[in-house]
């Protein structure tokens, strides 16, 4: 498992897994209808507690396994309020489409609220584990959330401000509405700043892993720079015209009719007002 490799590839791996393992789970509660949004979420609660428990154990082990523990517990704690969130669960106070004639500040509001418990669920995760990992001797479980974190601030950030591409075929039925708060474009200022900063941090990750003292900050850096490599290239899905969705299309059953009445999530489930 020392072997740099194994780790590019696990990332890559474990990245294009859980990705298609959420957008399936969703897509089939949107077909189930009713309360199978709220079920999946409830199902998914193992992940919740063992990503807690096992970044809880591996702070104090720098071992190469315990590296890798940290790495994939981060993801799954991640990946269980990613669930949460496309199934409308833990999404944001304002569940209406964006008003068109809304601008500034007004627009940036109304798309905040959206994504406010959402959002507020991320920082306080981060928080307590920044707390918790703080002087650990294994701290790669935080970095990992931390790139995730960061990374996905970037992209929200950058489908408000504008992008050519936006992809809204895997959107959920809960989060229909999420789409309005979205700008097409030819770019915005903050993309040449976001895909420069993931690249400095993707060398930095490298440089990092190059000189590590030990196999497990070797396999620790390389996960991270790889993580962060994927990072960067779902930003420049959003400019470049790359089929990005077939990686996934082809293991997700067909989406449900739009006017199904009988697959319309319930709503006291499924929203906070």
């Amino acid at each position: 498992m020392t072997n740099s490799w194994i780790a590019a590839l696990l990332a890559l791996f474990v990245w294009w897994f859980s990705t298609g393992a959420i957008l399936w789970r969703v897509r089939h509660a949107d077909r189930a209808g009713g309360q199978a949004h709220l079920i999946s979420v409830l199902w998914g609660l193992p992940l919740l507690i063992g990503g807690v428990i096992g970044l809880g154990l591996t702070l104090d082990d720098a071992t190469v396994p315990a590296t890798y523990a940290a790495f994939l517990s981060a993801l799954a704690l991640w990946g269980w309020i990613e669930l949460a969130f496309l199934s409308g669960i833990i999404t944001g106070p304002n569940t209406r489409t964006a008003s068109p004639f809304a601008k500034g500040w007004e627009r940036f509001r109304q798309a905040t609220l959206t994504l406010l418990w959402h959002e507020a669920a991320l920082i306080v995760a981060l928080t307590l584990l920044t707390y918790a990992a703080w002087n650990a001797a294994n701290p790669f479980g935080l970095y990992t959330f931390a790139v995730l974190f960061f990374a996905r601030a970037s992209a929200k950030l950058n489908l408000f401000f504008g992008v050519p591409r936006i992809n809204t075929e895997f959107l959920p039925r809960p989060l229909t509405h999420l789409a309005s708060h979205f700008r097409h474009a030819r770019m915005n200022w903050l993309f040449p700043i976001s895909v420069t900063l993931l690249t400095f941090a993707a060398a930095c990750w490298l440089e990092r892993a190059v000189a590590a003292p030990t196999d497990a900050a070797q396999a620790g850096h390389v996960l991270l720079t790889a993580l962060t490599l994927l990072a960067l290239l779902e930003h420049w899905f959003m400019v470049l015209p790359l089929p990005d969705q077939k990686l996934w299309r082809w293991m997700l059953p067909a989406a449900p009719a739009a006017n199904d009445p009988t697959l319309t999530a319930t709503p006291s489930l499924t929203t906070r007002k």
